[in-house]
């Protein structure tokens, strides 16, 4: 399998209860490394932008509204098969519905408020990545 880095974003309801550790563990434990990481707090502008795929969805102005209400820590894992690794680690996006033991199932409050976001494809990942970190700060 191939080295692939996928973006990982720790979400405010999971900032806001000191999760961040206890999620980082899960995903080391599954083989990924963190090779680049922040604590910010997203913009209004920022969070528009990073999801404008969803601008037209209805669930959007409630996306950014709750993706800016506290700080998030973005993140950079990296492994073999790193994509759909950190996807099987976070669980579905509903959290009723996702298996024992991810993030979701042991962490997320709701679907909304789902704890963590996961790059779905490498194509995607680039981009996601390059939105939150330059190439400098990225350390492998």
């Amino acid at each position: 399998m191939a080295i692939e880095r996928t973006l990982s974003i720790i979400k405010p309801d999971a900032t806001r209860r000191n999760l961040t550790g206890k999620i980082n563990a899960k995903f080391e434990a599954a083989g990924l490394r963190i090779v680049a990481q922040k604590r910010i707090h997203l913009t209004i502008a920022q969070a528009e932008a990073f999801y404008g795929v969803h601008k037209a969805r209805p669930f959007f102005a409630g996306l950014v509204a709750f993706m800016t209400s506290g700080p998030v820590v973005a993140q950079v894992l990296e492994g073999e098969a790193a994509v759909t690794k950190n996807r099987d680690i976070m669980g579905a996006t509903d959290p009723k519905k996702a298996a024992p033991g991810t993030i979701r199932a042991e962490f997320a409050e709701d679907i909304e408020a789902n704890s963590v976001h996961g790059s779905d494809a490498t194509d995607t990942a680039a981009q996601e990545i390059s939105f939150f970190f330059s190439g400098i700060e990225i350390v492998g």
